[in-house]
């Protein structure tokens, strides 16, 4: 890997070897941490190396990100907010280049400016529930109005008809000889199959559409100052065209989880109904003047729509002989399956709860 001062200088800036330090613990992409200026005078920068692997077009994910961040800017500076370099994202081009990324050679990396006194959270509490509710419901309102053409920055992330199409490959190809010990499973997320891909039916159809999504919502995907109030929503690598689903449902999927992702006592998963009420609520609060009645409607949908998913890429990588997601024993993955079957089962059970809930809300 190059000097990273070199790949640094490549932004225009400045600096030793010693003013590059590791931040965060992400598990995608490279980040750093980089103070630029002299004593007292600092200003501070984040550099990420880009997982080409997943995301095989820098170019393209970063023009997504472009778009996005001068339109929130954009929509900020309409509202008259105040503070606004803080409450967005701001990436510097090369100028070599005039792109907001470097290539090295091997490596893609970018560089963006460092918000201040800003923090992040992992755990998930009804309070913040309620703020990161609200703050991707915003983000969603103010993409909603988007002219620009984003393309999926991962093609097929959130396609359940895709996701179904490599299931079934992988039952029918039965790599490691595991298929017939998994008969159960496989048979009862098939009879859910049909249900799974409302969504892209309803599309097909004109009923649903598409919008610019996160499509990767969790509490430390949101940066917060230090009274707890929502400064910016950040990782914004899998932005991309999708429906609202995957904002609502894959939040609740894991943060309204009461067992772990890969519990191996799945009477320890359950679906907590107040991380659900909160988000719900924030959400909506922020996102209902743009949302079709059938986008509300189908909310409790998009829960049940995302635990799906995971149980079904669980299975497929079980099937496949574990080749994409690490594990730490060999019946890994199946524990995993066997976790988001759970609470599948769990939000199935909590469907109509949801609903008058939801209700409830909108007729406010």
């Amino acid at each position: 890997m190059k000097p990273l001062d070199e790949i640094v200088s490549h932004f225009g800036i400045k600096v030793n070897e010693t003013d590059i330090s590791p931040l965060g613990d992400g598990l995608i992409n490279d980040t750093y941490k980089v103070t630029a200026g002299q004593a007292g005078d600092n200003q501070c920068y984040v550099l990420q190396r880009i997982n080409h692997h997943i995301f095989k077009d820098v170019d393209t994910l970063q023009r997504n990100i472009g778009i996005v961040t001068r339109h929130i800017r954009a929509h900020l500076l309409t509202k008259g907010a105040d503070d606004i370099d803080s409450r967005t994202l701001r990436f510097l081009e090369n100028p070599e280049t005039g792109k907001t990324y470097h290539f090295d050679g091997e490596n893609y990396w970018r560089m963006m400016l460092f918000l201040d006194n800003t923090v992040t959270s992992k755990a998930v509490t009804p309070e913040n529930a309620y703020r990161t509710g609200a703050a991707f419901g915003e983000f969603q309102h103010m993409l909603s109005d988007v002219t620009e053409e984003l393309k999926e920055s991962i093609p097929d992330f959130h396609n359940m008809e895709f996701r179904l199409e490599q299931f079934r490959e992988a039952v029918n190809a039965d790599r490691a000889g595991r298929a017939d010990s998994v008969r159960n499973l496989i048979e009862e997320l098939e009879k859910r199959s049909a249900h799974a891909c409302l969504a892209e039916k309803l599309h097909r159809e004109g009923k649903l559409p598409k919008r610019i999504c996160h499509c990767d919502t969790k509490v430390d995907n949101i940066l917060f100052d230090p009274e707890g109030n929502v400064v910016c929503v950040i990782d914004l690598d899998t932005v991309m065209p999708s429906f609202i689903f995957s904002d609502f449902g894959d939040f609740l999927r894991s943060a309204a989880n009461t067992g772990r992702e890969d519990d191996p006592d799945t009477g320890n998963v359950g679906f907590d109904m107040e991380i659900f009420r909160q988000f719900a609520k924030g959400y909506i609060e922020s996102a209902r003047c743009f949302l079709t009645p059938l986008e509300t409607e189908l909310l409790p949908y998009a829960a049940e729509r995302f635990a799906y998913m995971q149980a079904i890429r669980f299975l497929t990588d079980y099937l496949n002989g574990d080749t994409y997601y690490k594990t730490e024993y060999p019946e890994h993955n199946l524990t995993r399956t066997k976790a988001q079957y759970a609470l599948l089962r769990a939000i199935e059970s909590k469907t109509e709860e949801m609903t008058d809930y939801i209700h409830g809300l909108t007729r406010v």
